[in-house]
């Protein structure tokens, strides 16, 4: 398989990955302009830049431009002053362009009026999108035509599916608190470690379910990377102005942008 195909293949299956090529030389080098090494997000690779500590630097900033979206250009001089333990002295330099590419996922559990609203807004701002729900009713692509893709199923086994995929940004908005709970169990117990996990409703609403999952095995730490009531706080009270603040959180935490001073929080669709 070439480096392009692997390209292709990871952006079928919604996988991250970054692009790594020689773009200048300078001297005697192991690697030579052009060379390739396609780093995938669980660190495994293909092709090569030279070998050596050397790969390695490139290996760890390439996971870094995966995680940032960032692309950067790394430089190297290889003699033994820079690199002692290598053995390097070919006294060489070169550098290497580090090029993330990323298709960000976003996975709307529930495929109501707040998730359809989303979908529209989180297409036009380049999010691959999917909607899923238990009801093939809900889970239609006649109603949620801005979905890149639909799934039905029930919502556990839903969450199961898409939680070996890390980075992906989910949102919880399902008909009531007990869906949104066993899309969060299962998420759990999958050892899902998205990007991003929002979930529709009111402090009220956190407070009790997640005491319940508390009680269900669920621990703290995961709880507490989820966002909700999601959407960054302008007093949303519309499906579509809800969506307008999740849209908004969800460049927010794309981009690493600082997050808007502390305040309370009015629930986003609080049910």
């Amino acid at each position: 398989m070439t480096i392009y195909e692997e390209v292709a293949r990871l952006g079928r299956a919604g996988e991250s990955c970054a692009l790594c090529t020689i773009v200048k030389t300078a001297g005697s080098t192991p690697g030579k302009t052009t060379m390739k090494m396609l780093v995938r997000a669980d660190g495994t690779f293909l092709g090569t830049v030279g070998g050596g500590c050397l790969e390695a630097e490139v290996l760890e900033a390439a996971l870094a431009a995966i995680g940032d979206e960032l692309p950067r250009t790394l430089a190297f001089a290889l003699n033994e002053r820079d690199y002692p333990d290598s053995g390097l002295l070919c006294g060489g330099r070169l550098e290497i362009f580090v090029e993330p590419i990323v298709e960000p996922r976003l996975v709307l559990f529930g495929g109501g009026h707040v998730s359809a609203a989303i979908a529209r807004l989180a297409r036009g701002i380049g999010f691959h999108v999917t909607v899923a729900d238990d009801r093939a009713e809900f889970a239609d692509s006649a109603r949620h035509p801005d979905a890149h893709e639909t799934r039905c199923a029930p919502f556990a086994d839903l969450a199961r599916a898409i939680a070996p995929a890390a980075g992906h940004y989910l949102i919880a908005c399902t008909r009531g608190h007990d869906q949104d709970g066993e899309v969060l169990q299962a998420l759990h117990g999958a050892g899902c470690r998205p990007r991003y996990l929002g979930m529709i409703g009111s402090r009220a609403k956190k407070v009790q379910l997640f005491e319940k999952l508390r009680a269900a095995g669920v621990d703290s730490a995961f709880l507490a990377q989820v966002q909700t009531p999601m959407g960054l706080p302008i007093g949303a009270r519309s499906h579509e102005e809800i969506a307008v603040s999740v849209a908004a959180e969800l460049i927010l935490v794309r981009r690493g942008a600082e997050p808007l001073a502390p305040q309370a929080r009015p629930g986003s669709g609080a049910r």
